[in-house]
């Protein structure tokens, strides 16, 4: 079992930047894929990134390509995501998620996960 616990959302100006943090609990969740959904007012939720267990792997849609940076400490249990150049349409609740890895493969759909935190909120004004 797996919990996991999101911090270091909030209110920033467009241009700006956070840096999240996704706290597990656990011995042995450095052997754990985790991923970075967000999901915006009324629309469904998509991954924004996602790593293997080792941080040696990395995923980014498209659309989060290039501002978005996930890496993971898995001496401390956490995964982190810096999202720099903060947009309006940035704007969600960001969750976390984790499974056991299978080999190197990154899982970047919602039911190919285990566990979810509660998630955090990030709120853009322009």
């Amino acid at each position: 079992q797996v919990q996991l616990v999101e911090s270091g959302g909030g209110m920033v100006q467009a241009g700006g930047s956070l840096r999240l943090s996704c706290a597990a609990s656990g011995r042995t969740f450095g052997t754990y894929t985790v991923g970075w959904f967000r999901q915006a007012p009324g629309l469904g939720r998509e991954i924004v990134a996602g790593i293997n267990w080792s941080g040696s792997r990395t995923y980014y849609p498209d659309s989060a390509r290039g501002r978005f940076t996930i890496s993971r400490d898995n001496a401390k249990n956490t995964v982190y995501l810096q999202i720099d150049s903060l947009k309006p349409e940035d704007t969600a609740v960001y969750y976390c998620a984790a499974r056991p890895a299978l080999s190197n493969i990154i899982y970047v759909r919602e039911p190919e996960y285990n566990y979810w935190g509660l998630g955090t909120q990030v709120t853009v004004s322009s």
